[in-house]
């Protein structure tokens, strides 16, 4: 890793990369503006940021903000086709605007993110981001079959999870790492590493989500509500007798859902406790693959982001 490095700095950079250059139309503008107005934890970028920290590049920074700008991008869409009224606290785009903005700027900071990489002009970078893009979009797609679906499978609740987090987790730390690195085994090492990082960030979304916690900035039980099917309820269902899977079905898509009684019934059928464990399964698997990486500083900083996700409130 570079010498004196902060990545909390550099992210303060990236923010500004993403900012700058901002559109003079003034509806664009001003989408723009209320999408990027929070920080954020900007995990993916402070992945690319981590991964390509063994040595200095000129493009270290356009690449973070790529990432950023196309994780961004799948959050407004993600909106959109959820019909979520709120993100991170504050309402989401759509319900400020109209579904057709939504769809729009999230279709216009897509392509400024490929502009960005064309920019950056390497074959290998733009064809792993392409990939990565791909595999979110059918990661959406497969989450279709999640809903209202008790019959889906642990397997394809994994193939989501890691279609709809883990990939652009795995693509932050590998282009990150080919921009600065030829060596084979650091860049899978880091990959693999980011991948259970990323599976994990979204085992702990879908613990969140049954919480009374409002600093989650969402409404608890939104999975619940929407008819999705993710661990907490797979695990109760699958624990549950013929009459507990009667009363599990009446809460998926059930928009006036009784919070207090959801959480106590997949509680009390280990649907919690049993997400708990496959999220300390996914942590320790990320904890194994920082321990492969040479690098003492990015080792370090990739065990304390595995030990964050674990613990997070948010």
């Amino acid at each position: 890793m570079m010498k004196n490095i902060d990545i909390s700095k550099e992210l303060k950079i990236v923010e500004k990369y993403i900012k700058k250059d901002l559109n003079k139309e003034k509806t664009i503008s001003g989408l723009y503006k209320y999408i990027f107005r929070s920080s954020g934890k900007k995990m993916r970028a402070r992945l690319s940021l981590i991964s390509s920290s063994v040595k200095n590049h000129k493009d270290r920074f356009k690449l973070a903000s790529i990432i950023e700008l196309l994780h961004t991008a799948t959050l407004v869409h993600d909106d959109v086709v959820d019909n979520s009224s709120v993100r991170r606290g504050v309402k989401s785009v759509h319900n400020v605007w109209t579904n057709s903005h939504g769809v729009l700027i999230g279709d216009y900071i897509y392509s400024k993110a490929f502009i960005l990489m064309v920019e950056i002009g390497k074959k290998n970078i733009l064809n792993e981001l392409a990939n990565a893009t791909n595999d979110i979009s059918q990661g959406e797609l497969i989450q279709l079959d999640a809903i209202n679906n008790v019959k889906i499978s642990i397997k394809k609740l994994k193939k989501i999870s890691y279609y709809k987090t883990g990939r652009l987790f795995e693509a932050s730390a590998r282009t990150g790492a080919m921009l600065t690195s030829t060596n084979k085994n650091y860049i899978d090492n880091i990959s693999e590493c980011a991948k259970n990082l990323g599976i994990l960030f979204q085992i702990k979304d879908d613990l969140l989500d049954y919480s009374f916690d409002l600093k989650i900035g969402k409404p608890s039980y939104q999975d619940l509500r929407e008819g999705k099917v993710t661990y907490p309820f797979f695990y109760a269902y699958k624990n549950s007798d013929a009459q507990d899977k009667k009363e599990l079905i009446k809460l998926l898509g059930n928009k006036n859902l009784n919070q207090s009684k959801a959480k106590t019934l997949i509680e009390n059928l280990n649907g919690i406790k049993k997400t708990e464990q496959l999220a300390k399964k996914y942590h320790d698997k990320t904890i194994d693959c920082a321990q492969k990486i040479n690098n003492l500083s990015v080792r370090k900083e990739m065990i304390e982001l595995a030990n964050m996700a674990l613990k997070r409130d948010k």
